[in-house]
């Protein structure tokens, strides 16, 4: 006997939202498995939080249907609510609170007991490592435990659904990787998990599913293997020992493929796309060495969701988030 169909944790349809002349939804479909990561990438203004707001029903939509954890946000409001755990771009703690008073407050507003919520608060503490800091005021917190606070407080009544809007900006790297482990976990013990992301090596590590959004639209959909595979073909990047040599080093990578190498001004590092892979490695490097041109380290890689973003939307993302501007090359960055 065939086992009916599992129905998404999250979908959407059609979302559309205009604020003034600004269309900031235009046509939105998402939709995630349950007990999986959806990442929505996008620049800055691309309409992810617009999305958020609307699926956790703290704005209407103008236009198409959603639902979370099964329920119309529409229709039932209320019940996406008590089913939906929410983290936005900044920590919502009470900074005069502790870590324990803030959770225990959280359970509290949940309808927890006294003695529940207690006990609640410390699991959540130990869970996210914050038991040596329980009882210090949340504003001594370093801005990746304010982060674990306020996803914690989130999951006070253990919701099938979680929101994360943008949970790591401006957290520094132990920050950012302890916040990824939490996120795992969380994946590990069944929860769907909604990730809107200013860095896209966020959603390449994270998100099972990736949702690339652009003035408002879906622009491309898939795992992040599958979009890789859309950009095809492999990453050629070297740097030359003596900078006089990069011009003519160039000149010479320009043969290997159908756009010019991008320069990173930093560190010196040339990149270009090949779908030749090592012949075109071994080419490089011939034509390099029978001009005099000494190669200090050079790398083949496959291609990253910077690339991606770059191919379908003719622009690259810039290293603080920002959509740079058509033509000015760009290494490495998020989107937001």
């Amino acid at each position: 006997m065939t086992s009916p169909p599992t129905r998404p944790a999250i979908r959407a349809e059609g979302l559309t939202k205009r604020f003034g002349k600004k269309q900031a939804l235009n046509g939105v479909d998402l939709e995630a498995a349950p007990g999986t990561v959806l990442g929505v990438l996008g620049p800055n203004g691309a309409g992810k939080t617009t999305a958020v707001r609307v699926l956790s029903t703290l704005l209407r939509p103008d236009g198409g249907r959603a639902w979370m954890a099964g329920h119309d946000v529409l229709a039932a409001p209320e019940a996406v609510r008590r089913d939906l755990g929410l983290s936005g771009q900044y920590a919502a703690v009470d900074e005069k609170l502790s870590g324990r008073e803030n959770l225990y407050l959280v359970a509290r507003l949940y309808g927890f007991g006294r003695h529940a919520a207690r006990r609640r608060a410390g699991q959540l503490l130990s869970d996210f490592d914050l038991e040596d800091a329980a009882d210090l005021p949340s504003k001594t917190y370093s801005g990746g435990m304010r982060r674990r606070l306020d996803l914690a407080g989130a999951l006070v009544a253990r919701p099938p659904v979680v929101v994360l809007d943008e949970p790591t900006t401006g957290l520094d790297p132990r920050g950012r990787a302890d916040t990824w482990q939490a996120v795992r976990s969380l994946v590990a013990e069944g929860t769907t998990v909604l990730l809107t992301t200013q860095y896209l090596e966020e959603a390449d590590q994270l998100a099972d599913a990736i949702v690339v959004i652009e003035s408002g639209t879906v622009v491309a959909r898939g795992s992040a293997a599958q979009l890789k595979a859309r950009v095809g073909g492999e990453r050629l990047s070297l740097t030359v020992a003596e900078p006089r040599h990069r011009s003519t080093a160039t000149e010479i990578l320009a043969t290997l493929g159908e756009h010019l190498p991008d320069l990173d001004q930093r560190t010196g590092r040339l990149t270009v796309a090949t779908d030749h892979g090592a012949r075109s490695l071994e080419y490089a490097l011939s034509r390099l060495r029978l001009a005099g041109i000494v190669v200090q380290d050079v790398g083949l890689a496959p291609p990253t969701l910077d690339d991606v973003f770059l191919s379908l939307t003719g622009r690259p993302i810039a290293p603080d988030g920002a959509t740079a501007s058509p033509g000015v090359a760009v290494v490495g960055g998020g989107a937001r």
